[in-house]
């Protein structure tokens, strides 16, 4: 009897372990064009980006090999590398702050994941196979030629996409130009470019077509994190437990008092994740808004008031929020904004104001003062200067501090676009001016009349003698 028991409970844990397809209902409602709008929108923006050029720079260049970036057509360097530890502050700040106000809201509307897989992927596999019903009737039912076909159809399809999302998230890496060589040339000059086309056409197609849900319910990191982020007065998609409960079936000849909640379970089976959203806050819940545009069709057919599904706290959906807590939820939700608002100001602030010229002025290594016949004192220095925009550029040398001069060892006046030179120079002071052993200079580089960047550095030669 113990051995009938023990390969029961086996078999339960295999059934759990056990993954479920998830077939999702087709969407529709306020909440879905809305999210259709946001989506495409995010879709056009990343089609768009690699290709679009300002200045001759790509719009957007995430160049991890080079360590070249290009953020709305301004080339980033290593050097700029403050720059852009304060942008990747500014994305875990917004992660923090926004979860902590709006839920996971991005999981639902900005996420790529969610827009690829739910506005191009699903709605290929609705075109193709049918509603959510007539593909689980298909799946489960026999091999049939025209099941045959229509999985051919769809994963041909699906291969087609991966391959042009591959492209472009390459066109990302390596640049729109680089990418275009890989694929007009010959193969066997770009193999490296041509497997990692390849490589990435296969993840694609692997996550959207097999993956698909896995990704936001157990892969990503952010969902993981959401349950630490989220507290009482987070907004979140949730389930009106006051207004809906005790739920059941409308019956005529019943005189129970029910809830407005009549257990359709249309919102369970429009959810793309697969969870009950009446059974409180889940981690598999991306607030993609589905159960909520599901749910209002309902309300709307019995005459009930929408939104028993909707945007709610905590306390709101179990109808315990007091008038304080939600003063106090609307306060912290503009401070939280606000301070997105300021940090993103800033780092809008630092990528236009950056100057189109870098040089670092360093001292010659093992070099010391040395002093001339004619009275006056030298250091040697080291300068790279490197152009960061797309044109060339004829620059001098000038120095800002009054009685130092500078002298060139190898004269260059010339950068290429986005290019660098490297100098040696000396700069020279009369020694009757020296008051201290350590002097501050600054030395400018100036394109024509403007002055692009200043450095500074110190200049070392014993005070004249009183």
């Amino acid at each position: 009897m113990g051995t009938v028991v023990n390969e029961s409970n086996q078999q339960n844990q295999i059934d759990k372990s056990k993954r479920k397809w998830i077939y999702a209902k087709k969407p529709s409602g306020q909440f879905f064009n809305y999210r259709q709008v946001v989506g495409y929108g995010l879709l056009l923006f990343f089609f768009l980006g690699p290709i679009l050029k300002i200045n001759g720079n790509p719009f957007l260049m995430f160049n991890i090999i080079e360590r070249k970036f290009s953020i709305f057509g301004n080339i980033f360097y290593p050097q700029d590398f403050h720059i852009f530890l304060f942008g990747m502050l500014i994305v875990l700040v917004c992660i923090v702050l926004f979860t902590a106000v709006y839920g996971r809201v991005w999981c639902g509307w900005t996420c790529p994941q969610t827009i690829f897989m739910e506005l191009i992927f699903r709605r290929i596999e609705y075109l193709i196979e049918g509603d959510w019903t007539q593909q689980k009737k298909l799946n489960e039912g026999p091999d049939t030629d025209v099941k045959a076909w229509k999985k051919f159809l769809k994963h041909t399809i699906f291969l087609l996409i991966s391959f042009i999302i591959s492209n472009l998230f390459l066109a990302y890496i390596i640049g729109v130009d680089a990418l275009y060589k890989i694929v007009t040339d010959p193969v066997e000059n770009h193999i490296v470019g041509f497997l990692s086309i390849i490589v990435f056409t296969l993840v694609f197609y692997f996550v959207f077509a097999f993956v698909r849900e896995i990704v936001c319910t157990r892969i990503c990191p952010y969902g993981r994190l959401q349950g630490v982020l989220l507290d009482d007065n987070s907004v979140t998609v949730a389930y009106n437990v006051k207004r809906g409960e005790p739920r059941g079936k409308i019956r005529k000849d019943s005189s129970e008092e029910k809830g407005d909640c009549i257990d359709c379970n249309l919102c369970v089976n429009v959810c793309p994740t697969g969870i009950d959203i009446r059974k409180g806050p889940q981690l598999e819940c991306v607030s993609c808004t589905a159960c909520i545009d599901a749910c209002d069709a309902v309300m709307d057919k019995i005459d009930k008031p929408r939104r028993l599904i909707g945007f709610y706290t905590l306390a709101e959906a179990e109808g315990t929020e007091t008038e304080d807590a939600g003063k106090k939820k609307n306060t912290r939700a503009v401070i939280y904004t606000g301070i997105l608002i300021v940090l993103m100001g800033i780092f809008g602030f630092m990528i236009f104001s950056r100057s189109d010229v870098d040089g670092r002025l360093l001292r010659a290594k093992g070099s010391t003062y040395q002093k001339r016949d004619d009275g006056t004192v030298t250091n040697l220095y080291t300068l790279e200067v490197i152009n960061k925009t797309s044109k060339d550029l004829d620059f001098d040398l000038v120095s800002a501090t009054e009685g130092v001069k500078i002298q060139v060892v190898n004269p260059i006046s010339h950068l290429n676009r986005e290019g660098s030179a490297k100098l040696s120079l000396f700069l020279i002071a009369d020694q009757q001016s020296i008051k201290q052993y350590k002097t501050d200079v600054k030395v400018d580089i100036k394109v024509g009349d403007k002055v692009l960047e200043t450095m500074e550095t110190t200049f070392i030669a014993p005070p004249a003698k009183k």
